[in-house]
């Protein structure tokens, strides 16, 4: 579960298994994400979800990053919640296109 809820890599997990005294290898713990993973991130998804019925103005904005991958400017976009958390994140070489309107 900690593979899951935080942003560890499988030897972070198996380090820190390592430390509390179970002895398993960073592949046991990839076996044990593609079999179970799914079910857990249903579940995560699910208990959001209801948590956020509750709140009647959760809002939720875009934020607009520039990174550089291999020496090249990106894009980073995620959307992000009141609380700070990051619900979705894209990354892309292009900028947002404004709309244009037709018409009258």
């Amino acid at each position: 579960m900690m593979y899951v809820r935080f942003p560890l890599s499988l030897r972070n997990v198996e380090d820190l298994l390592a430390e509390r005294g179970i002895d398993v290898l960073h592949e046991t713990v990839r076996m044990w994400w593609n079999r179970f993973g799914p079910l857990f991130a249903a579940d995560i998804k699910r208990q959001r979800i209801s948590r956020m019925r509750g709140f009647r103005n959760w809002r939720w904005h875009v934020d607009e990053v520039f990174v550089k991958i291999d020496g090249e400017t990106h894009y980073l976009w995620r959307a992000v919640d009141q609380e700070g958390e990051i619900l979705e994140s894209y990354v892309t070489k292009k900028t947002r296109q404004k709309r244009r309107r037709s018409g009258s």
